[in-house]
C-alpha cells in the first residue's frame, strides 16, 4: 500500500503541475473560460467576471504549488485536503458543463489539449478517486527532503510562478498552442479535408401557438401538423451530429456589411491591430497604435483594426486616440482566441501569421 500511495502521489502531483503550468502559460485564455462559467447563462455570477483574470492567476499558481508540495511531502494533510477541495470544485464545474452543455471546453489544459465536457468530467472523477485514496493513506506521505529543503522548494516554486505570470501578462504566452500561432496559415486552418465527416443539422421551425413559442420539425411542417392559427416566429438549425470542425472557424473580416476576408488574406503585408472589446482595451496600448500605424504605412503595410465593438464605441476610441485606420468586424470569441493582449499586433503574409506582439512590445515588431 505504501508503494501504491507513492505512485498515486507522484501521478496526482505531476498532473496538477502540468495542468497548472499550461494554464499559467496563458492565464488570459483561462480567464476567458472563467468568464464563460461566471456569465448569466451558466452559473449566473456576473459580479465575478471583472475578477476572472485575478482568480485565474491565483487558482493556477495554487494548483502548481500544491502539486509541488504533494511531490515533496510538504504539509501533507493540508496539501491533500486542499487538492481534494479543489478537485471537488473542478468536478462540479465539469459536470455542470457536461450535463447542461453550457461550456464546451473546461480549459483544464488550455489550448494544448482539448477535452469534451464529459471527458473533462471523467478525468476529474478519476482524480477525485485518487485523491480520496491519498486521504485514506495519508500516513504514508512523508517528506522526501528536510524542512529547509521543503521551505526552499515551495518558496522557489511560488516565486517562479509569480514571475511566469507577470511575464506572460506583460508580453505573450511563452508557448502558443492556438490555431493562430506564428507560422500558421489562416486559410489552411479554415479548410475542411476531403472526405471529412460533416455536421448534421435538423431544421426546426418556431411558431407561436396560443401565445406560446413551440418548435416543429420539418416533418411536422410537411405533414401539416402546425395549427393554422399559429404565427411563424423563426427558423433555427439544431445540431444532431458533430462533424469535423476546422481549427479556425468563424474568422471574418467585415466592414459595412461587406466581407473582405479573402482579399485581406491575399495581402503580402497585412497588420491587424486587434481589440476584441475596445471598451476593455488598454489606454496606453491604444495610444501607441497611430504612431505604429504611420510607421507601417511607410513600409508598405496595409493596417486594419479588428474588433467586435459597435460603431459608437469605435468612433469614440478613434476620436480619443486620433486613430486613422479602419476597424473591421470579427466575432469576439474568434478575436479572443487570436489575442492575449488588448490591443494585440498581428502581422501576416498572405494569410500566414509571421509575428504576434503584445502592445508592450510594439516597438519590437519588425517592419520589413
Amino acid at each position: 500500500m505504501k508503494v501504491l500511495t507513492h505512485i498515486v502521489r507522484f501521478l496526482v502531483g505531476l498532473l496538477f503541475i502540468i495542468s497548472g503550468l499550461i494554464k499559467l502559460n496563458d492565464p488570459v485564455g483561462f480567464s476567458f473560460k472563467l468568464e464563460e462559467y461566471f456569465s448569466e447563462g451558466v452559473l449566473n455570477i456576473p459580479f465575478l467576471v471583472p475578477l476572472a483574470l485575478l482568480i485565474a492567476v491565483v487558482v493556477v499558481i495554487f494548483e502548481i504549488v500544491l502539486g509541488v508540495m504533494l511531490l515533496i511531502g510538504f504539509k501533507p494533510k493540508f496539501t491533500v485536503w486542499s487538492l481534494f477541495l479543489m478537485i471537488v470544485f473542478f468536478t462540479f464545474l465539469t459536470f455542470y458543463s457536461a450535463y447542461f452543455n453550457k461550456v464546451t471546453d473546461c480549459g483544464c489544459f488550455g489550448d494544448a489539449l482539448k477535452l469534451t465536457p464529459w471527458e473533462s468530467f471523467t478525468k476529474d472523477i478519476v482524480l477525485l478517486v485518487l485523491i480520496v485514496f491519498l486521504i485514506i493513506n495519508l500516513k504514508y506521505i512523508q517528506p522526501i527532503v528536510g524542512k529547509l529543503g521543503q521551505n526552499a522548494t515551495v518558496f522557489m516554486s511560488y516565486t517562479a510562478c509569480l514571475f511566469l505570470a507577470y511575464y506572460v501578462l506583460m508580453h505573450l504566452p511563452v508557448i502558443d498552442f492556438r490555431a493562430f500561432a506564428v507560422g500558421n496559415n489562416i486559410q489552411k486552418g479554415m479548410e475542411i479535408p476531403a472526405g471529412a465527416t460533416l455536421s448534421e443539422y435538423e431544421m426546426l421551425f418556431i411558431y407561436k401557438v396560443n401565445g406560446v413559442e413551440t418548435e416543429f420539425s420539418q416533418a411536422d411542417v410537411m405533414a401539416n401538423k402546425v395549427p393554422e392559427t399559429a404565427e411563424f416566429v423563426d427558423r433555427k438549425d439544431k445540431l444532431i451530429k458533430q462533424g469535423y470542425v476546422p481549427p479556425i472557424h468563424d474568422f471574418t473580416i467585415e466592414l459595412d456589411g461587406s466581407d473582405y476576408t479573402e482579399d485581406m488574406l491575399k495581402e503580402p503585408k497585412l497588420i491587424m491591430l486587434i481589440s476584441y472589446d475596445l471598451g476593455k482595451a488598454d489606454d496606453d496600448g491604444l495610444a501607441k497604435l497611430e504612431e505604429f500605424h504611420q510607421a507601417a504605412l511607410k513600409k508598405g503595410y496595409k493596417v486594419i483594426g479588428m474588433t467586435a465593438s459597435d460603431e459608437t464605441l469605435i468612433k469614440s476610441v478613434k476620436d480619443k486616440h486620433k486613430l486613422t485606420f479602419d476597424y473591421y468586424f470579427c466575432d469576439a470569441t474568434t478575436l479572443k482566441t487570436i489575442e492575449r493582449a488588448n490591443p494585440s499586433i498581428v502581422v501576416l503574409n498572405k494569410g500566414t501569421i509571421v509575428q504576434k506582439k503584445h502592445f508592450n512590445d510594439i516597438d519590437k515588431v519588425t517592419l520589413n
